[in-house]
């Protein structure tokens, strides 16, 4: 169902999924998150983890933007619609520090995951993901370091692209390449999907939703669906459920494998 709203067509559906808003960290796209929240609703709307990324980056910014996207969450909670936020290895401290200024109550319903029954009679277990990462990865300070090296590479190729100005705001800088691209690497085994779906067969559901991984996914590959969200540094991607229960990626992402050979093209 749609709808006008203000200038705005409002796309209406059963549930919406976002991960790794990462508000507060020098990546996120705050303008691209808050025009798809003004043209994207539903009844239902899941925060995979890593909403919020104030905890330890290395610089934080909190901006219009950002308390527009809060604000409005908060009115859609205030006008019946249940948020659900998860936390994920960024914003684990929200589960013991949930009052921040600039979380504007908006997690009144905070967990650690969450089991979602889609209109077709499906369960999917649905969590951030970082539960399954190598066992290395799950310590907490790699989770830091990780967060001030991509901090600084973001806020490197922001002062990079002052040397092309001509370039589209949606363009990738060559630091943006360089971590497409490290990410492609990592993950290019798919082992995390596998990991994702042992888990959740192990339970008993019928899938799996999560983020973490920033890299947006639906199928049924490995025997369940599967489906991550995709994230808003660098994928601009959400998950949403109809009426029917069907689940679709919707956003401006680009397959990864595209997006770092467009983004070389540009720089090269």
């Amino acid at each position: 169902m749609s709808q006008i709203v203000g200038q705005h067509a409002l796309r209406r559906f059963r549930s919406l999924f976002l991960s790794d808003l990462h508000l507060g960290a020098p990546g996120c796209r705050a303008d691209a998150i808050l025009e798809f929240l003004r043209t994207h609703d539903a009844d239902t709307i899941y925060l995979v983890g890593d909403t919020f990324d104030l905890w330890d980056p290395l610089f934080v910014h909190w901006g219009a933007s950002e308390r527009q996207i809060v604000a409005l969450l908060a009115e859609r909670a205030a006008a019946g619609r249940r948020i659900v936020c998860l936390v994920g290895n960024h914003d684990r401290a929200l589960m013991h520090d949930r009052d921040r200024p600039e979380v504007g109550g908006l997690v009144a319903e905070l967990c650690r995951d969450a089991v979602h029954a889609s209109g077709d009679g499906q369960r999917y277990l649905v969590l951030h993901g970082d539960v399954c990462d190598a066992r290395l990865l799950r310590f907490h300070v790699w989770t830091r370091i990780g967060s001030r090296i991509d901090s600084a590479l973001r806020l490197a190729d922001k002062a990079l692209r002052r040397l092309r100005p001509r370039l589209a705001p949606e363009a990738r800088g060559p630091l943006e390449v360089l971590i497409l691209g490290l990410k492609g690497m990592l993950y290019r085994s798919r082992s995390h999907e596998r990991r994702l779906v042992a888990l959740a067969r192990s339970m008993g559901y019928d899938g799996v939703i999560c983020g973490h991984f920033h890299i947006a996914a639906l199928h049924d590959d490995h025997g369940l669906r599967y489906a991550n969200c995709g994230d808003w540094t660098d994928s601009c991607t959400a998950l949403v459920e109809t009426r029917d229960g069907s689940l679709a990626l919707v956003g401006q992402g680009r397959p990864l494998g595209a997006a770092i050979g467009e983004a070389a093209g540009q720089w090269g």
